[in-house]
């Protein structure tokens, strides 16, 4: 569900699903093609939240960004079920995983991924292309050619269902 908050209204990209069971509040801009998962919370009651094209915001996540700043996701990113996202910024292309922490002011980078319950600390700066995971975050390794085909794969399976939920809707039972 969309609502107006403090006079902001959120706006919705063409070909985006947002799920009824969803709270998006305020200053939200949401891309075209994205997914917004059951149970989302996305608070831009004091804060903006900017999502690019093409991005996935699974089950559960909760995101929110500091008071007069902005929570800045780019394209095609996936945030994976039940994830805590009060980032600065998060570049394209890049994967949050299950239950990761992005606590206050930090910064993604491109094309990187964050491992499944990785909390990435206050202001923490986590560079492109790597894959990052721990507490707190640490890179590991290089984003290899394998990870961005599976991720490239995982993020057209979402543009599809957002497509398929918006074409045949749910049906209560």
């Amino acid at each position: 569900m969309l609502y107006c908050f403090d006079e902001k209204t959120p706006e919705v990209g063409k070909e985006t699903y947002v799920s009824e069971h969803a709270l998006v509040i305020g200053d939200v801009r949401i891309g075209d093609n994205c997914y917004i998962g059951h149970g989302a919370v996305l608070r831009g009651d004091y804060g903006s939240i900017v999502i690019g094209n093409g991005t996935a915001v699974e089950e559960g996540v909760v995101i929110h960004a500091p008071p007069a700043k902005v929570c800045a996701i780019g394209e095609r990113v996936t945030i994976g079920h039940g994830a805590i996202i009060h980032a600065a910024a998060i570049g394209d292309l890049s994967v949050i995983g299950m239950g990761a922490i992005l606590s206050i002011y930090s910064e993604i980078g491109t094309n990187t991924v964050i491992a499944e319950g990785t909390i990435v600390k206050m202001r923490q700066v986590v560079p492109d292309n790597v894959v990052a995971g721990g507490n707190p975050a640490r890179a590991i390794r290089a984003i290899a050619r394998k990870d961005e085909e599976y991720w490239a794969m995982a993020k057209e399976l979402y543009i599809d269902l957002a497509k398929k939920y918006l074409l045949t809707g749910m049906k209560p039972v």
